[in-house]
C-alpha cells in the first residue's frame, strides 16, 4: 500500500503541473487526478504505524561477556 507521503506528493507534482499547462483539459484531468491522490491520502495516518521491531540490547565490543 503507498504512503500518506507518498500520495500527498504525487498530488502536489499533479497540481503543479496542471497550473503550468496551457491546456485546459488537461489541466481539468490533472487536477481530478491529484483529487483522487488526496482522498486516498486523507485517510492514512501521518506516519508508518506498522509493528515496530523489538528492543534489542547491543552490547558493546569492550563489554565483558557472561558465560
Amino acid at each position: 500500500m503507498l504512503g500518506k507521503t507518498y500520495l500527498t506528493k504525487q498530488a502536489s507534482l499533479l497540481l503543479e503541473f496542471a497550473r503550468t499547462t496551457s491546456d485546459s483539459d488537461l489541466s481539468a484531468k490533472l487536477i481530478s487526478k491529484a483529487a483522487d491522490l488526496k482522498s486516498q491520502a486523507d485517510p492514512l495516518p501521518d506516519k508508518d504505524q506498522g509493528p515496530r521491531a523489538p528492543d534489542v540490547a547491543f552490547a558493546s565490543p569492550d563489554a565483558p561477556t557472561r558465560r
